[in-house]
């Protein structure tokens, strides 16, 4: 049998570009010819080079030029598999016509209303119609893919990648990382920038009457950096923001409590680095977190600062409770795919659309 040719079509989120990185590196140890197509100057950023595919820059837009630049790249591909939601439904028009499989993964949903809401379900409706299969990273997911024409949806394994968890560090260690924030003799949280920041920040007005009051590290940049620091200023709220950090790990192992108040690109990762590490986690129930943590995280409702800060400063209060559910993070982290269950299950949909059809 000829050796397998694919081509990965990255978006550019944290979560997707870490498991596409991991995937290429699998796909091409095990024998497949691996191309990721991805902005130019992001294949550093996400460590492609070790992994032994090659790269091709393709600008992450979707008019005629990008289109064709991809469909280029995407000539004698057996398999072109997306990730991520804008990357289907470029990858979906440079296939256009031509037959080849399209697979493609949903990692986590965007979220809009009014208009831009109505664009999102047209371009999801649009990727899950041009793929051979939807391979969701939750049941949400793969009940979204269905819901908008997905000829065939799965869920699908998708393992945290081990070089972004090196080891697992003991809380309380980062004595260093906490000088650095400004953290010393009081309690670390730490999240992620995520749409609806605003329920995060009404919820450190409230834990900020504690004595110490918690310092909050943000981790991420983006469109919603420039409204964060304005209200952080604007209220003198004890917030740091430490911009596109690349050893999340690092803080999270410095911190007491990891928060996720918000929907959205970086929530389930930094919910995986929490639990791996044993760091106790607060989050809102959507995104597919309680189908991804079970009982290993205190789970408030998505809108509620009050219940969030709430779960916060209890936790804050019982160092009983920050154990337990440490402990149980790392039970849970345990039962996650690995990284070869996760490119086993992909060889497998791979090999079932390469196959030539019966007749």
């Amino acid at each position: 049998m000829s050796q397998l040719r694919t081509v990965q079509v990255l978006g550019g989120g944290a979560g997707s570009s870490a498991h596409v990185s991991s995937l290429a590196a699998g796909l091409v140890a095990r024998g497949v010819q691996v191309t990721v197509c991805a902005p130019a100057g992001s294949e550093r950023a996400h460590g492609l080079p070790a992994t032994g595919a090659r790269f091709v820059a393709v600008p992450r837009r979707s008019d005629p030029a990008a289109v064709a630049a991809l469909r280029t790249a995407c000539t004698g591909a057996d398999i072109v598999h997306a990730h991520g939601l804008h990357a289907a439904v470029r990858a979906g028009m440079a296939l256009s016509g031509r037959g080849t499989p399209l697979v493609v993964t949903w990692h986590t949903r965007a979220h809009a209303e009014g208009a831009r809401g109505r664009l999102l379900r047209l371009l999801e409706r649009r990727a899950a119609r041009a793929a051979a299969v939807v391979l969701g990273t939750s049941w949400e997911l793969v009940d979204r893919a269905r819901r908008r024409g997905a000829k065939d949806a799965r869920i699908a394994p998708a393992a945290i990648p081990a070089s972004r968890c090196p080891g697992a560090p003991e809380p309380g260690e980062g004595g260093k990382t906490r000088a650095e924030l400004g953290a010393v003799g009081r309690p670390l949280l730490v999240s992620v920038a995520q749409h609806d920041h605003g329920t995060l920040l009404d919820a450190v007005r409230e834990w900020r009457a504690l004595d110490p009051a918690p310092l909050l590290a943000v981790v991420g940049e983006g469109p919603r950096a420039g409204a964060l620091r304005r209200r952080i200023a604007a209220e003198e709220l004890p917030v740091v923001l430490t911009g596109a950090s690349g050893d999340v790990g690092g803080l999270l192992a410095a911190a007491d409590v990891a928060v996720l108040s918000g929907r959205g690109e970086g929530g389930p990762l930094l919910a995986r680095e929490a639990l791996r590490i044993g760091i106790p986690l607060v989050a809102t129930r959507t995104d597919g977190l309680p189908e991804l943590l079970g009982e290993a995280a205190e789970l408030v409702p998505y809108g509620d600062a009050g219940a969030l800060a709430g779960a916060v400063v209890r936790l804050l209060g019982d160092p009983e409770q920050r154990e337990r559910l440490a402990a149980s993070g790392r039970a849970q982290a345990a039962s996650w795919p690995t990284e070869d269950d996760t490119i086993a299950h992909v060889l497998s949909v791979y090999d079932e659309l390469a196959q030539p059809p019966v007749t």
